[in-house]
């Protein structure tokens, strides 16, 4: 018994011993340009995960860029319409108080107007949809 754990003492500061000595330089050298390089690939391989990610969120923003500009547009398109809408039936209202032929060239004039204002909003919203 007692030579069995005479045994395993030895043992135990052989394999200590043997933790304690230094590598050699050439051998750290290797070691040191194999961690390099290691760090390098993961940098490299991190770098372009994250290029590929930052393109999809990209995409994505333009598609909701465009979507918000085209929803911008399409309400710029009703409002300019409601607003000639209004003034028609202003105008309209206005041309009651004229006589006869007056009457009718004055909600001639207003219909125009109305068409014109009208085809304007919705070119100005197909300028600017995307």
């Amino acid at each position: 018994m007692r030579v069995l754990l005479t045994s395993a003492i030895a043992l135990m500061i052989v394999v200590g011993a043997g933790c304690d000595r230094p590598k050699s330089p050439d051998a750290v050298a290797k070691d040191v340009a194999a961690a390099q390089q290691k760090a390098s690939t993961e940098v490299a391989n991190s770098e372009k995960d994250a290029s590929k990610d930052i393109g999809k969120a990209a995409d994505k923003v333009d598609d909701k860029l465009t979507d918000l500009n085209n929803t911008a547009a399409k309400d710029a398109e009703n409002i300019a319409i409601a607003k000639a809408d209004g003034d028609r039936k202003v105008a309209l209202a206005k041309c009651d108080a004229l006589p006869g032929d007056a009457q009718k060239r004055c909600k001639e004039s207003v219909d125009a107007d109305y068409y014109a204002a009208k085809a304007n909003a919705k070119a100005d919203a197909a300028a600017n949809k995307q």
